[in-house]
């Protein structure tokens, strides 16, 4: 019986020349251990859904990713985690945004998904669920890291301007058991430097994050402002479903409607038959897959 596993440590302007060797070490490892934590559930007959789970919580704790501890900076100086999972299988989902304190905010939208009537939760309402859940709770200082308030303080010199050389660090995990079933896991800090209670497209479902077993899972990484316009994840399922696109052909479909209006970033999806793909429009993407005759790990436009 056969499992697929793919990963996602964000996209942007990696390359060579301008990635440390350290950083670039420090991404593939973080890459191989969500790769270990996933494979282990899915090749012992466990569930998508608990491996997109635990793959995801593995590169949230990696301060190589924004995702977790290690997130970017909003300009007041914190990180708002955002977060979504859902299940192929019955298209139930979970998602959270804007949260300070959860340590895991996956394994909140997990929550959300089993134990709350509603799909997303929000700011210091999410942090509430998570603490009545049980979920461990972290002063926010936990999630900054010297890197990331480097990186605010460039931008913020800067006048507030985005770099154009952007990095987008969201990670995500998608997954189809040896049942069949798709899942999908996405988890952000999101832009440095943003305002207003900005909240991306990582934890908006069929933006983002997408799951079901009719068509596909599928997780995004990029300028979420156009993921959400073109809602990315559930048009790459519906180019599928009513459209009849393979899911190769689907994923490059959506990553160019994304330039087309204005944006740029990765995708990763996998389909209830166990095919895979994986695109991006930017110089590279950390990503990673893993199936049952073994895995392969990149960083670059390889």
């Amino acid at each position: 019986m056969t499992w697929t596993l793919m990963i996602h440590g964000g996209c942007g302007a990696m390359r060579p020349a301008t990635l440390s060797p350290d950083a670039e070490e420090r991404a593939r490892s973080g890459l191989e251990a969500a790769l270990d934590a996933g494979a282990a559930v899915l090749s012992s007959g466990g569930s998508a859904l608990d491996a997109v789970e635990v793959a995801a919580r593995v590169l949230e704790d990696d301060p190589a990713f924004n995702a977790g501890r290690g997130s970017v900076l909003t300009t007041d100086g914190r990180c708002e985690l955002d977060a979504a999972i859902m299940d192929g299988r019955d298209r139930r989902a979970g998602a959270v945004a804007g949260m300070t304190t959860t340590r895991a905010p996956i394994s909140a939208a997990r929550a959300a998904l089993e134990h709350s009537p509603h799909v997303l939760l929000t700011y210091a309402g999410a942090d509430a669920f998570a603490r009545e859940q049980g979920l461990e709770q972290v002063e926010n200082g936990f999630f900054i890291t010297a890197e990331r308030q480097a990186q605010l303080d460039k931008v913020m010199a800067a006048g507030g301007k985005f770099d154009t050389d952007i990095k987008y660090g969201t990670i995500g995990a998608v997954a189809v058991d040896s049942a069949g079933h798709v899942a999908a896991a996405t988890s952000t800090g999101g832009l440095t430097a943003k305002r207003w209670g900005r909240i991306g497209d990582s934890p908006l479902i069929g933006a983002g994050t997408y799951a079901d077993d009719r068509a596909a899972a599928v997780s995004a990484t990029g300028l979420g402002e156009a993921f959400i316009r073109a809602v990315g994840a559930h048009q790459l399922a519906m180019r599928m479903m009513i459209g009849g696109e393979s899911l190769q052909a689907a994923l490059d479909a959506v990553l160019a409607d994304v330039v087309a209006l204005g944006g740029n970033g990765g995708l990763i999806a996998v389909a209830p038959s166990g095919e895979a793909a994986w695109g991006f429009t930017t110089p590279g993407m950390y990503r990673a897959r893993a199936d049952t005759d073994g895995r392969e790990v990149h960083v670059f436009g390889e």
